[in-house]
């Protein structure tokens, strides 16, 4: 999970860059480097690996400097290498960049870029990026900064520094997030506040579109349509815990906005989109193991047992593979028919889960070969596995997940991409593409957060919620419903909209909210028109759904209107907004959200 840290003042720079990358070493990655301003050149120091090995290449030779940038890199576009770490710089020499985030549209740039002359020496969209902005840099950097990113599409937090003019540091960000700092005649920015609270307790969260200008005298922001703006400075009077938390209110929060991230980061480095291939080097399953694979057994619980009954979907539909979906609690009693020419792949958050891990014994021990999806690199699950795709989520605190359900999905989206390379030749280009587009959706969503509050208190008083869905999106509702047992202790139940009239329609009155997720074309229809049938009983219906709001006046007392995605990772895009709905439901009630009653995060007995 890339870290990103600057610094323009009198001290030298490269110790700060280093401590600030240390704080942020919590978050993962898989290169490190530092830029600095000396004498007119940019020096860069990069190294593969953790942080460790940049400190060593830096010993005895450090580049003087007072202003420079850092960062912690975890691959998106190119193997995890000191050639594709960053700092980037552009292909003349005038332009140093450091990016979090995906550029969807890299592609096209580059090709334009190289047909003007520019060379590319990594596999990286941020390269990208630096030569499009060294090819608008004349004697404003920020000016170069600005247009280039009028052109970029996707997520991105962009620091930069150039060999022209006084030094300055420019920054500017569409989804991740920035903060800079104010000093005495000294300025800060980082990717995550905790790496600056050491060294100031001023600061600002840039808005998304807003560029920003580090010099000596202070710092200056213009908003996306161009014009000068201040942001609120916010005083960081954090304790430890609050440092952890990143300033949410709880850990829960945090995990739900740390989404973009975190699914963009569980298919980095995975997905080659200018060959249309997916890397799945950790998951040790070879093109001709893979084409002989004969059935999928998906083994979890939980949270995780709803990801799975995704990965049906996906697999089945996507790779031609049948796949069954056990809880891990009642496999094993079930008397399972496994061959050897079956997979059971075991999915869990911390690697730990008993049930979880006694199903894929009672599989190993028929026959079948086994693998994992897991957040948690040496756990149980990854040692007794052939082989894992690790999700990448980070540290998840509260006990309800979140972020690794998501990234769960991206997980098996991936294994369902890479099946289908090896059993059918190819993946088709606009699956990869959709899976670019996805951070920048997530980060959309979140947008509905005052709406999802407003509901929130409207309805927090219910004691029943009924969750509807259909297809790939029948596992969300389960998931909505259990996110809100969970936090809130309301009761409330997951169905198959199709199903509602064999007995869940007798529970439908006006005091019950019933929320209907209607997405995609599939089964659209279908669930238009369950969702009429409870309205008719005086239901109140609240609408999740792509579609424009008006399509549902006279049905739906409310709309949750999500960006419409691809099918197969619409379901990423629709349980957001549940997961922000539970979370405020049970903040409202004056719930534990972080720790609910009687729950573990790790259920390791049976």
């Amino acid at each position: 999970m890339c870290g990103i840290v600057g610094y323009l003042g009198s001290k030298q720079v490269v110790p700060l860059l280093l401590d600030g990358l240390k704080r942020l070493e919590y978050r993962g990655y898989d290169s490190a480097g530092v830029v600095v301003r000396q004498n007119g050149d940019l020096r860069t120091v990069r190294a593969e690996g953790k942080l460790e090995k940049l400190v060593q290449k830096l010993e005895g030779k450090i580049p003087p400097g007072t202003y420079g940038l850092g960062h912690t890199r975890w691959a998106t576009h190119g193997e995890p290498s000191e050639r594709n770490a960053h700092p980037m710089i552009d292909s003349k020499g005038r332009v140093a960049i450091i990016h979090n985030g995906i550029i969807e549209n890299f592609l096209p740039l580059k090709r334009r870029l190289q047909d003007e002359g520019w060379s590319f020496s990594s596999e990286t969209d941020t390269e990208v990026a630096a030569n499009l902005i060294s090819s608008y840099l004349e004697e404003d950097l920020r000016a170069a900064v600005t247009r280039a990113a009028g052109e970029l599409e996707g997520m991105y937090a962009l620091a930069v520094v150039s060999t022209v003019g006084d030094p300055e540091i420019v920054v500017t960000r569409q989804g991740p997030p920035l903060v800079v700092g104010f000093g005495d005649g000294e300025q800060f920015l980082a990717s995550d506040p905790a790496a600056l609270i050491a060294h100031t307790k001023d600061v600002v969260f840039l808005e998304n579109r807003d560029v920003a200008r580090l010099t000596a005298e202070g710092i200056e922001i213009w908003d996306e349509t161009g014009e000068r703006v201040e942001r609120p400075v916010t005083r960081l009077n954090w304790d430890p815990i609050q440092v952890e938390k990143g300033g949410y209110k709880h850990f829960m929060l945090k995990e739900i906005h740390e989404q973009p991230l975190a699914v963009q980061e569980t298919f980095a480095g995975r997905v080659d989109f200018e060959n249309q291939r997916v890397l799945l080097d950790d998951l040790n399953l070879d093109p001709d193991q893979a084409r002989a694979v004969s059935k999928i057994d998906i083994l979890a619980c939980g949270t995780s047992w709803h990801a799975g009954l995704v990965g049906k979907f996906l697999i089945q539909g996507l790779a031609g593979i049948p796949v069954e979906v056990d809880y891990g609690s009642e496999f094993r009693y079930r008397d399972p028919i496994v061959t050897p020419t079956d997979i059971a792949l075991g999915i869990s958050q911390s690697g730990e889960t008993a049930d979880t891990l006694s199903a894929l014994e009672a599989a190993g021990e028929r026959g079948a070969r086994l693998f994992s999806i897991c957040n948690v690199p040496g756990s149980q699950i990854v040692r007794m596995t052939d082989g894992v795709i690790y999700t990448h989520a980070g540290p998840e605190i509260g006990v309800a997940s979140t972020k690794a359900f998501t990234t769960q999905l991206v997980a098996l989206y991936l294994l369902a991409l890479y099946l289908r390379q090896t059993r059918k030749g190819g993946i088709e280009p606009e699956l990869l593409q959709a899976l670019a587009h996805l951070p920048a959706a997530v980060d959309e969503v979140l947008q509905l957060e005052p709406q999802l509050e407003r509901l929130a208190r409207d309805y927090s008083r219910a004691n029943d919620f009924l969750y509807l869905g259909r297809g790939l999106n029948y596992p969300i509702a389960l998931e909505g419903a259990l996110k809100l047992k969970e936090i809130s202790y309301i009761h409330a139940e997951g169905y198959p909209a199709g199903e509602m009239k064999h007995g869940p329609i007798a529970l439908i009155d006006e005091d019950l909210p019933i929320v209907a997720i209607a997405t995609g074309e599939r089964v659209y229809e279908k669930v238009r028109s369950n969702m009429q049938e409870a309205k008719a009983r005086d239901g109140i219906v609240i609408a999740l759904t792509d579609r424009e709001p008006a399509e549902f006046e006279g049905i739906a007392r409310e709309v949750i209107q999500v960006p419409r995605v691809s099918e197969e990772l619409q379901p990423i895009i629709n349980v957001i907004p549940l997961q922000m709905l539970a979370y405020h439901v049970g903040v409202k009630r004056g719930a534990d959200v972080d720790q609910p009653r009687n729950l573990a995060k790790s259920v390791t007995v049976e």
